[in-house]
């Protein structure tokens, strides 16, 4: 790349690091993950950078690999958890909690526990905002898929968060 080509980059990186690494956290739910997919997402779009013509589709291409990036690493075998017989200990936090918290907590927990195909589309529609064409062209299938997915994540979601306040109150 040229000088011009690393400078645009470079600004295009500064302004958008930030979001695309809350994305990123939004998919995988874990900070040291969302920089390293984060990361793979920038890298990659280096790499192409001088064959974009359109710099106004470059947020679509970074979603799209950052979305295949996580779904590609949750399939790595040694990322998947294990169940034990006995739980941890859970610590005595008591009330003094701000509720606001433990719902963003709660649901960032719960969206851990959606497949990672139906939490793509859920944080593609409701975090990034994005319409069902949106978020199709970002994840590169059918608007139908992109509708499907999202009623069962939105109901894989209910499930989990029903299942929590059983449990927990």
């Amino acid at each position: 790349m040229d000088q011009r080509d690393e400078q645009e980059f470079a600004e295009y990186f500064a302004a958008r690091r930030d979001a695309v690494r809350r994305t990123a956290y939004m998919l995988c739910g874990d900070w040291h993950r969302a920089d390293d997919l984060a990361q793979t997402a920038f890298v990659a779009l280096h790499r192409r950078w001088k064959k974009i013509r359109d710099r106004a589709a470059t947020d679509a291409y970074v979603r799209k690999t950052l979305v295949r990036a996580s779904i590609d690493e949750s399939r790595r075998p040694w990322r998947r958890e294990w169940q034990t017989e006995t739980l941890p200990e859970r610590a005595d936090d008591g009330p003094g909690l701000d509720d606001l918290v433990a719902t963003r907590e709660d649901l960032l927990a719960a969206l851990k526990e959606v497949p990672p195909k139906q939490r793509a589309v859920l944080v593609m529609r409701f975090f990034e905002g994005l319409d069902v064409t949106g978020a199709a062209q970002a994840l590169g299938c059918s608007e139908g898929n992109v509708k499907s997915q999202t009623a069962r994540g939105l109901a894989n979601l209910r499930q989990v968060l029903e299942r929590e306040v059983e449990t927990n109150g």
